[in-house]
This record gives C-alpha cells, sequence and structure tokens, in this order.
C-alpha cells in the first residue's frame, strides 16, 4: 500500500480556468518533489467552503498557501484573513484589464492581513512555487541544497545561452 503523505503546500485556485497558469506553480513544486495539494473554491461563489480551507488548512499540516485568482481577486485576502500561515497571491489575467486589476486586489491589502503578491500571470506563479520553497528551505537544509542547485542551474542555462548565441553569430 502507498503511504499517504500530508500536502506542505496548497495550491488555490478561485476556478479551473485559472489552472493553465497555476500548473506553473504546480511543476515546480513536482520538480522539488514537495508535496502539495490543489484546491478549487471562490470568495465570492463558495464562501463557507473558502471559510472552511482556511480554518482548517493547518491542522491539516499545510505550512504555505499560494493562491490564484482573477478579476476582484479577494481569494487571497479572504484566506489570509482566516489563517496565520503565510499567503502567496498570485494574480491572473482574467478580464479586459489585462490583470491589473487582480495585482491591485491582491496587493493593496489592509494593515494587518499580509499576502506576499507575485507577478500577474505565469512569470509569478512560479515565483510563488520559489517563494514557498524559500520559506520552507529556512528550516529544510535539504530542500535549500535543492534551492541552491536550482539557482546555480538557472545561471548555467544563461551562460550557455550566451555561448550558443556566440557560436550562431560566428
Amino acid at each position: 500500500m502507498k503511504k499517504q503523505v500530508t500536502p506542505l503546500i496548497s495550491v488555490v485556485m478561485g476556478s479551473d480556468s485559472d489552472f493553465p497558469v497555476m500548473s506553473e506553480t504546480i511543476k515546480i513544486l513536482e520538480d522539488f518533489k514537495l508535496p502539495h495539494e490543489v484546491f478549487i473554491t471562490s470568495a465570492h461563489r463558495s464562501p463557507e467552503r473558502t471559510s472552511s480551507f482556511a480554518k482548517k488548512a493547518s491542522e491539516r499540516g499545510i505550512k504555505v498557501i499560494i493562491v490564484g485568482a482573477g478579476a476582484a481577486a479577494h481569494l487571497a485576502g479572504v484566506i489570509a484573513s482566516q489563517s496565520l500561515l503565510p499567503v502567496i497571491g498570485v494574480p491572473i489575467d482574467a478580464t479586459a484589464l489585462g490583470g491589473i486589476d487582480a495585482l491591485l486586489s491582491i496587493a493593496q491589502m489592509p494593515g494587518g492581513v499580509p499576502v506576499a503578491t507575485m507577478a500577474v500571470g505565469k512569470a509569478g506563479a512560479k515565483n510563488a512555487a520559489l517563494l514557498a520553497i524559500r520559506i520552507l528551505s529556512v528550516e529544510d537544509g535539504n530542500l535549500r541544497k535543492k534551492l541552491d542547485r536550482f539557482v546555480r542551474d538557472m545561471a548555467r542555462d544563461v551562460e550557455k545561452k550566451q555561448e550558443d548565441l556566440l557560436c550562431r553569430k560566428s
């Protein structure tokens, strides 16, 4: 029988339409082999579900919550208002405003209800995973080593691209 692993990170979306962006978060968590869960709830359409999720996340072993939401994007703030866990918000381009509405909704939290806010879209989704990993790596030396290797590999990729460019030019 396969051992059940307790998720450390919850990836939350306001709708399944957010999945193409939030899949970038999930890919990085999978690359780092971090146990995580994916949860869909809406601050406006399912407020009781959202409240229950936020209030019970810590007791279920969750350490960091990553929330993707577009338009009004209240989901991250609602969760942060009902949980003491770190919440990272990913604004999603879901309206004619190009995600700026979501960015401002997530970033403009009142004092006392912190939400770390990432960039709009896929880059923000990737960085949300990496910020969660940095938070967890403070107390996990093995995770810190994986993160260090990831950062070194990114630097090597840049150097390789430079070499490839010079070879094409010659």
